[in-house]
């Protein structure tokens, strides 16, 4: 079954990779255009420049029909470039700025998380001390449970509340 998965795992981990570099989405969408304009410039004889405005306006999906395929082969090359684009590129491109710009400057960055750890962990060392020192037990602390698979992160801890929606 490993053997099986191992190709998707592959094609998963470009799409990351792919994804996640915007000079990478930019050059493939480009190179796309590009490459599509060459193709439907030999199959439905056109020139250069209006074999680009094709792949541009096809990969855009505004579709003016000024120009339009007329031959199977343009035909096909149409769709796959509309349904590479509107189905993977654009909504790369889209994400990846939009993540761009919703950024949460609260959010801790690793290395607070680290010392926020820490300090705790020398909290509890110092509570304990002290604790040991005035003769009080301490309860013990509520061991983590490991998440359950199809439940909310809300509902693996008595402690954590609903969202309110």
């Amino acid at each position: 079954m490993e053997l099986l998965l191992l190709p998707f795992r592959w094609i998963y981990r470009g799409l990351v990779w792919f994804a996640n570099s915007p000079r990478t989405l930019i050059a493939s969408y480009l190179l796309m255009i590009v490459v599509a304009g060459v193709i439907y410039g030999q199959v439905e004889n056109r020139s250069p420049a209006d074999s680009v405005w094709w792949a541009v306006v096809t990969a855009s999906t505004v579709g003016y029909g000024d120009i339009s395929p007329t031959s199977w082969q343009g035909r096909t090359l149409a769709a796959l470039l509309i349904s590479t684009m509107v189905l993977l590129v654009i909504p790369l491109i889209t994400a990846h700025f939009a993540s761009r710009l919703i950024v949460d400057d609260d959010a801790f960055e690793h290395d607070e998380q680290e010392e926020l750890k820490r300090d705790v962990r020398r909290m509890r060392a110092l509570l304990e001390e002290l604790a040991a020192r005035q003769g009080i037990e301490l309860p013990e602390l509520e061991p983590l449970r490991p998440a359950e698979p199809g439940r909310a992160v809300w509902e693996r801890s008595r402690r954590r509340r609903p969202p309110q929606w």
